[in-house]
């Protein structure tokens, strides 16, 4: 029998702290906020290391572009885990286990060790994916919009927190070790309030239903077409990582040797047949038997906005991990002045991406991805024009008008993803979270092999190409989805209201 899944029909208050579902978007959105400040932190933290240590610029780039590889599998990973264990625990486990890698790189002293501890501390943007998961829980449709948008452009935030305090911390500290204790006061920070997330939320509100899919291991998909396609997503997650083991290869930084480059470029081969048997293994039934209707979905609008964010978010990670070292080296400002007008770059989160989400609520998910795009490409287009000789507030100017756009389409984006499917919402907010750091490794990697002009306008012929996608092939979410209740039951929840 179904039923219709009632929502309260009330208006949204971000103060309302006296509501459930308002508490919990405030815990979770900090539990993000923290997670970004000891993830994010080595973008604002990355001139200082440089000097302390004596790194070549090389060197440095590929630190940032460590940071952000494991987060690929990670989100993946994490992603299953939420829909099949909860956001709860998931959350606390990432911030402290990822607080506790952050404090050994805090204290690394050579630059292998660095480099492998930075490797895993990508792990902590993971976490990202969890709060998505929790957010569709205590929200109703016609708010997801504005509560993830809250949720990620405030969490997001803790990028710029980081820049804002992490560097004065340092300076504060000594020149030698002082970006060592600033790292570290962030992740006991870290520790601590996961510790704390574990005791003041719950995974669902009072007497709903925590919907866990049917099968681990990979996503349920519900046409042929879609496994096809499903199969073939996965090739640009494998290729990021293949990509990032290029670059510390003896032919470029020489961190690894050749007979480890072969193993890395096999393992991750095996890795990825092993993936394409797991998705088979899953969905093959649906070669035999249809899945009836009403229980299909389009695996098409997964796709559309994985490459959605890797243009969104990627560009994000990418720009706030370099915008530092560009303004040191383009126009040759002190670094703490650098560290602050990179800060301002993510500061935008604050209102950008919950107004992203604020939009998609009010005028539709494809008409506001259509404008975001527009303006990512136009704003990262003019950006590759770019010249030294260019006032430093413009060069500012234009990457703030950028980045708005680029973080309302991050919004955007995650408007739309608990809108899909609700039992794997963990599982498609992972991938999309999965190719968001697939453009970082992407862009980071560009802007290691070019100059900072033609890395942004790399950037906006990419976002061109996603923009003409999205116009395309996207699809509105319309009427309600179907989940299937413990005791066999249909539950029938809304997408538009």
């Amino acid at each position: 029998m179904a039923v219709t899944l009632m929502m309260e029909n009330s208006r949204f208050n971000v103060f309302a702290l006296n509501k459930a579902n308002i508490r919990i978007l405030h815990y979770t959105w900090f539990a993000f906020f923290m997670t970004f400040v000891v993830w994010l932190g080595l973008g604002p933290m990355m001139p200082f290391i440089k000097e302390a240590l004596g790194l070549t610029d090389q060197q440095a780039k590929v630190l940032l572009i460590l940071n952000v590889a494991m987060t690929i599998p990670a989100r993946i990973i994490v992603g299953m885990l939420v829909d099949k264990l909860g956001p709860r625990i998931m959350y606390t486990s990432i911030l402290v286990l990822g607080g506790l890698i952050s404090i050994a790189f805090a204290w690394a002293n050579s630059y292998e060790q660095l480099a492998l501890l930075r490797f895993l501390c990508g792990f902590i943007g993971a976490g990202f994916v969890v709060g998505i998961r929790m957010i569709g829980e205590w929200f109703p449709a016609r708010q997801t919009g504005l509560a993830q948008g809250i949720y990620g452009g405030w969490g997001n935030f803790g990028s710029a927190g980081a820049a804002m305090t992490l560097p004065f911390i340092a300076v504060s500290m000594g020149d030698t070790d002082g970006w060592r204790y600033a790292i570290t006061f962030a992740s006991i920070a870290a520790i601590i309030y996961g510790v704390v997330y574990y005791f003041t939320v719950s995974n669902t509100p009072k007497g709903s239903t925590y919907f866990k899919p049917k099968k681990m291991g990979a996503m349920e998909v519900t046409s042929p077409g879609d496994l096809l396609l499903y199969i073939l997503m996965n090739i640009p997650l494998y290729l990021a990582l293949a990509v990032l083991t290029w670059k510390l290869s003896p032919e470029n930084m020489g961190l690894i040797n050749a007979a480890t480059t072969y193993f890395i470029y096999i393992t991750l081969a095996v890795v990825y047949l092993i993936q394409i048997w797991k998705i088979w293994h899953i969905n093959s039934h649906i070669l035999k038997k249809p899945v009836p209707e009403l229980h299909r979905y389009k695996f098409k609008q997964v796709a559309i906005l994985d490459w959605a964010y890797l243009v969104t978010f990627g560009t994000e990670l990418a720009v706030v991990s370099m915008l530092a070292m560009f303004y040191v080296s383009w126009f040759d400002i002190p670094k703490v002045t650098a560290a602050l007008l990179a800060g301002i770059y993510p500061f935008i989160n604050l209102v950008a991406r919950p107004g992203g989400g604020w939009v998609s609520d009010r005028i539709g998910r494809k008409l506001t991805l259509i404008i975001v795009f527009a303006g990512i490409t136009t704003g990262f287009l003019i950006l590759g024009l770019v010249e030294k000789s260019w006032p430093v507030w413009v060069v500012v100017g234009i990457t703030i008008i950028a980045g708005i756009f680029s973080k309302a389409g991050s919004g955007a984006v995650y408007a739309m993803v608990p809108l899909i499917q609700r039992r794997m919402t963990g599982q498609i907010a992972g991938m999309a979270g999965a190719f968001g750091n697939v453009g970082a490794v992407m862009f980071l990697t560009v802007n290691s092999l070019v100059d900072y002009d033609q890395f942004f306008l790399f950037i906006g012929i990419v976002s061109a190409i996603v923009f003409a996608l999205i116009i395309l092939f996207l699809e509105e979410p319309k009427g309600q989805m179907v989940e299937t209740m413990p005791d066999g039951t249909v539950q029938m929840i809304d997408v538009d209201k």
